[in-house]
């Protein structure tokens, strides 16, 4: 009998245990929908059917309404496929599909360049979503979409929720009050909006290394402009002949050029090209903007992204506690902060409360206790960022040339 009682205590607890995660779920489109309804996108009024599908006429409606256009004349499903947004008009009560709803957000957006297959996916790729959606809709997948455009630009640079502002569809105060023009960035919003810049780097010394998969290295890098230029640690280079950038959503890419080196400070300044390994073409990488450490100070809050243990892409969040360490073996003083990092981390993004780049993670006293390193980035924000580099195999010929000199 207490056999009996055991057992059926821990199926109870199994059962309890897994509902937090699903409220968590549930709470997230709550969120999204209590947001959507004050800014009226959707109606407060509407069961918000969570779970429920999202059909293709519900995600018209939702489309027509966030770009101001509800009280046209006619449907909202007429009004969005006037407009070329909408091009499946069949099974209009069907579910709605992540890729055909995000080709529809692109083109209301005003983008053209967008490959119509795989949007989803390239939404995530450019930070336009923070997670990866697949197959068909729930509501509650389209209340999260759209919180997410809300503060995502437009093809003419004007974030979304700043466009119903100037149409007179939702007032600043209301905006500042939902937070959707907060400065301060928590750790969460940091992973939503910023991880999608960030890859990890696989490094191979030989050809026949890349050819048989067998990485000699990995670690982390950031794009700093939408068409391809990134840095990195050099070490993270250092012996490299071949090297990949592969993104969060798993798309992975030649490094092919370094426009700059310094090994003394430890970065690399390089061009991953826009075409994957496989011959897709990308028309733009999501970026991260460099701040540099001039108004950087003790306490200040930061956070990480990188590629710890080649594990993949996380973030981790600390405070700094000097900007300017003299490190042995640097040129430069260095950041040191507790935001942890590990092997594989060399080479990401030490982000700022605001998102923006102060410096390039790059290594840890090997004794210590949360006293981790990055180099400023000051010094890519001098450089001239249109020269044309070299091949990375010429790079690190010459670098290993140097060596032998000295």
């Amino acid at each position: 009998m207490k056999k009996r009682i055991t057992a059926m205590f821990c199926t109870l607890l199994l059962l309890v245990m897994t509902l937090p995660a699903v409220s968590a779920l549930e709470g997230e489109g709550r969120r999204a929908a209590d947001l959507l309804a004050a800014l009226g996108v959707i109606n407060e009024a509407e069961d918000y059917a969570l779970s429920e599908p999202a059909t293709r006429n519900q995600a018209a409606l939702v489309l027509v309404r966030l770009s101001g256009k509800e009280n046209t004349t006619g449907s909202a499903l007429e009004y969005a496929v006037d407009q070329n947004w909408v091009t499946v008009t069949s099974k209009l009560g069907e579910a709605v599909d992540a890729d055909e709803f995000y080709a529809s957000l692109f083109r209301m957006l005003g983008y053209t360049e967008f490959p119509e297959e795989t949007a989803a996916t390239y939404a995530r790729h450019i930070g336009m979503a923070s997670q990866a959606y697949t197959g068909s809709l729930t509501r509650s997948d389209l209340f999260q979409i759209i919180q997410d455009v809300l503060t995502f630009p437009a093809a003419d640079g004007v974030k979304v929720i700043q466009k119903r502002i100037n149409q007179g569809l939702c007032t600043q105060a209301t905006a500042n009050a939902l937070g959707l023009f907060d400065e301060e960035l928590t750790a969460r919003q940091i992973a939503d909006r910023y991880t999608s810049a960030v890859f990890c780097i696989r490094s191979y010394e030989t050809e026949k290394d890349y050819k048989n998969q067998k990485p000699t290295g990995e670690a982390s890098g950031f794009f700093i402009s939408a068409d391809g230029l990134a840095l990195t640690n050099h070490h993270a280079l250092d012996d490299a002949t071949t090297a990949t950038a592969t993104l969060v959503t798993g798309e992975t890419y030649p490094i092919e050029r370094v426009l700059y080196y310094d090994a003394g400070i430890d970065i690399a300044l390089v061009r991953v090209s826009r075409t994957t390994v496989d011959g897709v073409e990308t028309p733009a990488f999501a970026t991260l903007d460099l701040a540099g450490t001039k108004d950087l100070r003790p306490g200040d809050v930061v956070y990480t992204l990188g590629n710890p243990l080649g594990l993949g892409l996380a973030v981790s969040s600390g405070i700094i506690s000097d900007v300017n360490r003299d490190v042995e073996n640097y040129d430069l003083p260095m950041v040191m902060n507790t935001a942890d990092i590990s092997h594989g981390s060399s080479g990401g993004a030490l982000l700022n409360l605001y998102g923006r780049v102060t410096g390039v993670t790059s290594g840890a006293y090997t004794y210590g206790n949360n006293m981790y390193l990055a180099v400023p980035v000051d010094v890519v924000l001098e450089l001239d960022w249109t020269v044309e580099g070299q091949p990375l195999a010429e790079a690190t010929a010459e670098y290993l040339a140097s060596l032998e000199e000295k």
